[in-house]
């Protein structure tokens, strides 16, 4: 399973399911599609995607389920994660 952080990142960034489609020229549903997992884009559009946020491939897609936001943003989880710990 491919996971991802489009949701995420198109909303941070305001934009539509139909804004982000056209930015990256695919269906508005490709994006529905996309976020909820039942698609998995090829390269080029991941590259597309990564692009339009301005992140890394690996910040918006990854084989590993991502961590949760909340866990993230705690200062004492970070610190435990800088120390080798979880």
């Amino acid at each position: 399973m491919l996971f991802n952080r489009i949701n995420l990142f198109r909303q941070e960034k305001g934009l539509s399911r139909k804004e982000l489609a056209e930015m990256v020229s695919v269906n508005p549903q490709t994006i529905g599609y996309l976020e909820r997992g039942d698609y998995r884009p090829t390269v080029e559009l991941a590259l597309k995607l990564a692009a339009a946020f301005g992140v890394s491939v690996e910040t918006l897609f990854a084989l590993t389920p991502f961590p949760p936001l909340a866990h993230q943003l705690d200062p004492k989880n970070n610190l435990e994660m800088s120390n080798g710990q979880e």
